[in-house]
């Protein structure tokens, strides 16, 4: 960033008494209503009636932080890809029962836990695997909970794209720098 944009920004910071931590709240907050925006009105578009699970997605893929906003892409959509392949597996190998949700979820779980590894959204995994298995039980089809599941991960997959492309576009426009280093730190270095 040229020495005047970033002196600029330090006395807006200065200004406005904001630490760094609260200006990346802000930066986040904007991200989220930018990229709320675009999964709502991108989903309406597409008559796709409750965006709430790409629009939750989106938010849990986002952060002020490009590092950090990747970090979360990839672990949410592992978890998400593991929870659909047990969720599909299941349907197709055993039906929709609901005895096969809780063994399903168990399973899943250790999956995710024991084999991919990435503790960061692990919870996502039997979510995604019951969010699959309970739709074809609550419709009483495989085929359409096969269906149903694989929409909904779609939607997860394009919320969380959107919540790291707005973090990451957001991070090019409005650039925000950790304070310097004090006297003290720097002399440690």
């Amino acid at each position: 960033m040229p020495k005047h944009r970033e002196q600029k920004a330090h006395q807006v910071l200065d200004q406005l008494a904001l630490t760094f931590d609260q200006l990346l709240a802000i930066r986040f907050a904007v991200n989220v209503v930018i990229a709320t925006w675009i999964v709502w009105n991108s989903l309406q578009l597409l008559n796709d009636t409750n965006p709430i699970w790409a629009i939750a997605s989106m938010v849990a893929a986002s952060d002020p932080q490009p590092e950090e906003a990747r970090r979360m892409f990839k672990a949410r959509l592992t978890n998400v890809f593991v929870g659909c392949i047990v969720g599909l597996l299941f349907l197709i190998l055993g039906g929709a029962k609901e005895w096969m949700l809780p063994v399903a979820l168990g399973i899943t779980v250790l999956i995710s836990s024991f084999i991919i590894r990435i503790k960061t959204m692990w919870r996502q995994a039997p979510i995604t695997a019951a969010v699959v298995i309970a739709s074809g039980i609550m419709h009483g089809s495989s085929q359409i909970g096969i269906v149903y599941g694989l929409h909904k991960v779609a939607e997860v997959i394009f919320g969380c794209f959107v919540g790291l492309l707005v973090s990451w576009l957001m991070s090019k426009f409005w650039i925000i720098q950790p304070p310097d280093k004090t006297p003290n730190e720097k002399s440690k270095n």
